[in-house]
């Protein structure tokens, strides 16, 4: 197996929107991001796939070498070694990868966030920062679509926090702010126990409304002249917003379950905005 072929499985098997949003893409840009959504999986199961600690923080360690030896010409995982050949040509540069180990390691923390401000810097590592390389893949992108580029990611990274709540909290992990969950008379044991108490669906609410207004500036930020070569974002703003829907369709019932689109769903949705362009985020589906 090939290491871009290592890279492909590892989309392909995850099931992500991600995956999606990369069909359309000429083979070259293709090829590079999914080297690079590959090494994002690879960094998030070295912490989501242990139950140790130490172990997790070892691993974040090797990956932390590994980027080093990237920079060095030599890297050795099939991740990295596809990476390899894209480094120059799309400024996939060493401190953005590094920043994302930093966010994974940020999991290993077990202290909740207390306020929102907490939160973002945390969705800026793991997602905002992977927005800015996925930017520069798809593009040329200039100041303005790298912050749309942060948006989006910050934003996208919220909507997967809001669908796993209930799995987060099962592994002992809260990422809502607490001051959201006091304003709203939620307790982090209601969530460890899967307790539907009254607050919380008003709770996910005001978390989906900020992810709806992160999507809006991602949005206006974008200058048009960008947004043809930035459509695998757009295709991942609009999966995620007809998630978003379908969450408050469930009326926010992710303690006990998860709520997912469909992959006929998800496909449908990326060709549309692949050929006619981002639908408004107010659009029902």
């Amino acid at each position: 197996m090939t290491p871009d072929e290592y890279c492909q499985q590892r989309a392909a098997a995850s099931g992500s929107s991600f995956y999606y949003a990369f069909l359309f893409l000429p083979p070259l840009r293709r090829r590079a991001i999914t080297a690079l959504y590959a090494f994002c999986r690879e960094v998030d199961d070295a912490v989501d796939a242990v139950s140790e600690p130490s172990v997790a923080q070892a691993k974040l360690a090797w990956w932390r070498e590994e980027v080093q030896r990237l920079y060095a010409g030599m890297p050795q995982h099939p991740v990295t070694r596809a990476l390899a050949p894209h480094l120059t040509r799309f400024s996939i540069d060493r401190e953005r990868l590094l920043q994302v180990i930093e966010g994974m390691t940020m999991d290993l923390q077990p202290t909740p966030y207390h306020d929102y401000a907490a939160l973002q810097r945390y969705c800026h590592l793991v997602a905002g920062v992977v927005g800015e390389l996925a930017a520069g893949i798809f593009g040329d992108p200039s100041p303005a679509t790298l912050t749309y580029a942060r948006c989006l990611g910050q934003a996208l990274q919220l909507v997967n926090i809001l669908r796993d709540v209930g799995e987060d909290a099962r592994r002992g992990r809260v990422y809502l702010p607490l001051e959201d969950l006091q304003r709203f008379d939620v307790r982090v044991a209601d969530l460890l126990a899967a307790r539907y108490v009254p607050g919380f669906a008003p709770l996910m609410a005001f978390e989906a409304q900020r992810a709806r207004s992160l999507l809006r500036e991602a949005l206006a930020v974008l200058p048009p002249a960008e947004r043809s070569a930035q459509r695998p974002g757009l295709i991942m703003g609009a999966l995620y917003f007809a998630l978003l829907e379908e969450l408050e369709r469930e009326q926010f019932r992710v303690l006990h379950q998860r709520i997912a689109l469909t992959p006929l769903r998800k496909l449908w949705i990326a060709w549309r905005t692949w050929t006619f362009g981002y639908p408004a985020i107010d659009r029902r589906e």
